[in-house]
């Protein structure tokens, strides 16, 4: 592609970046009030649940969609869902419409991440890709700042639909800015068939095990939890039979791309899960408004930014394995220390716990896709960017699930046993309403043992994303060639 067309392009990635990061922290900062105003606080982690699990399942199917297809239109048709996702979000007048609005945005966003660093790594070089990755960094930073505070604001002065139509103008120039200056690179004449059974197997087991473990202590869970390890194993037997895998296995024989996916599943559950019941726990816990709520997310996202900056810069200096285990090993400590809070945490404090986990994100993530993508074949870069992509979701929704349903278990058993109704949660989200006195006291002790049950499992996440740092296998980045002979096609 010309020079002007990958500038084009590269506008449009990085608006599409722009509103991917601000839209999760946007959701996240109103979630405690769209709750406190359309009720039903057993399903908040829905509304995180079917974003991620939409996205979750499809991302995998993009990527290899757009290795037989092409980038262009795959990218055009999940902005277009996503759009349209937040706009009926927009216009929920109950959690349950919200909820499947966010599905319906969420199949859309499984599109829009993946299919962003897929054309990265056609774009550039590795050496280019080391350099880019600050600029869309910096981009993702500033729409991670800005997310939690604009959600605030939008709460506090103007009403929480506008949270999500904010999407719309900038999804569409993003959307037309790829649209008419991408061109897509044909590596092979083949189109093999689209392994649609093994989408529907990876999907179909996703669904049932995120429902066994969202109803947890429920009689069906179990059922649904061997139903979908079940479906799993046929998933595995089919794939590795298929003749172009929706689920590329044999790629995990390679050390590499196993320690980065595992390490990805294991991250992303503990700091998407962070991330979403952090605002839940200052508003109701510390009292905090929206925009305050917002603020303790940011030094996250400053710390993921300015670590991710940083670290691409000195990455082939340093190599891969040796930044992403001083990455995790920082994103530990902050983990166990918000583990460790109690009914006297400060916001303060809980500032500079996420702060940590965020460079240590910052720090990791990035060296681990650099090194795939470098070292993977170039017919499948976009299956081993999705699946890294893929396995970030995975363990968020994981973690948003699970987390979710210890939170409501954890909560309904303190306010049993001090004899409070569950109704009083809502009212330290909606400060107007609250009762005060003992009565509140006892509410707000309730959410701080729930939510400190929620940073346990974090914690434990953490651990396990520690230990496939520990196993990264080194290797040296060494970039593979374009093949002679390729095609451009519009």
């Amino acid at each position: 592609m010309s020079q002007k067309r990958i500038v084009l392009v590269t506008m449009g990635i990085m608006l599409s970046m722009f509103l991917a990061s601000m839209e999760s922290t946007v959701v996240a900062t109103a979630m405690p009030t769209i709750v406190g105003q359309l009720g039903g606080l057993k399903n908040y982690s829905w509304v995180f649940s079917a974003f991620m699990l939409a996205s979750t399942t499809t991302v995998p199917l993009y990527g290899k969609l757009s290795d037989i297809y092409g980038r262009r239109k795959l990218y055009v048709f999940a902005m277009a869902l996503f759009l349209l996702g937040s706009l009926f979000c927009g216009m929920a007048t109950n959690l349950t419409q919200l909820i499947f609005a966010r599905a319906l945005q969420g199949i859309g966003a499984g599109g829009i991440m993946p299919l962003a660093f897929i054309l990265i790594g056609e774009m550039f070089s590795l050496e280019q890709r080391t350099k880019m990755q600050g600029v869309f960094s910096g981009v993702w930073g500033v729409s991670s700042v800005a997310g939690p505070v604009l959600g605030g604001f939008i709460v506090d002065n103007l009403s929480w639909h506008w949270i999500f139509y904010i999407n719309l103008i900038p999804g569409l120039i993003a959307g037309a800015l790829v649209a008419l200056a991408w061109r897509d690179q044909v590596y092979s004449h083949e189109r093999p068939a689209v392994d649609y059974v093994g989408a529907a197997l990876l999907s179909g087991g996703v669904v049932l095990l995120l429902l066994g473990l969202m109803e947890l202590g429920a009689t069906l869970s179990w059922a649904l939890i061997a139903a979908a390890v079940m479906v799993l194993l046929v998933l595995v037997w089919v794939e590795r039979r298929a003749a172009d895998p929706i689920l590329p296995v044999a790629l995990f024989r390679d050390r590499l791309f196993a320690a980065a996916t595992s390490h990805g599943l294991f991250t992303g559950w503990a700091v998407f899960g962070t991330i979403s019941f952090i605002p839940l726990f200052v508003q109701s816990a510390l009292g905090a408004t929206p925009t305050q709520a917002g603020i303790t997310i940011t030094p996250m996202l400053l710390g993921w930014v300015g670590a991710s900056i940083f670290g691409t810069r000195i990455l082939l200096r340093v190599g891969y394995r040796r930044l992403s285990l001083i990455g995790t090993c920082i994103f530990f400590v902050g983990a166990s220390l918000l583990a460790l809070f109690g009914t006297n945490s400060s916001q303060t404090g809980v500032m500079v716990f996420v702060a940590l986990m965020g460079i240590g994100m910052g720090s990791s993530i990035p060296g681990y896709v650099i090194a795939v993508q470098t070292t993977v074949e170039r017919r499948h870069l976009g299956a081993a960017t999705s699946m890294l992509q893929f396995s970030r979701s995975m363990g968020g929704t994981l973690g948003v699930s699970v987390m979710g349903a210890a939170l409501t278990v954890q909560l309904a058993s303190s306010l049993n046993a001090s004899g409070l109704d569950v109704g009083l949660v809502s009212q330290l989200l909606d400060p107007a309403s609250a009762s005060g006195g003992l009565v509140e006291a006892g509410a707000r002790a309730a959410m701080v043992s729930a939510i400190h049950l929620v940073f346990v499992i974090a914690f434990v996440a953490a651990i396990l994303g520690l230990l496939s740092a520990i196993f990264t296998p080194h290797k040296e980045l060494v970039d593979h060639p374009v093949p002679v002979g390729h095609i451009t096609v519009d």
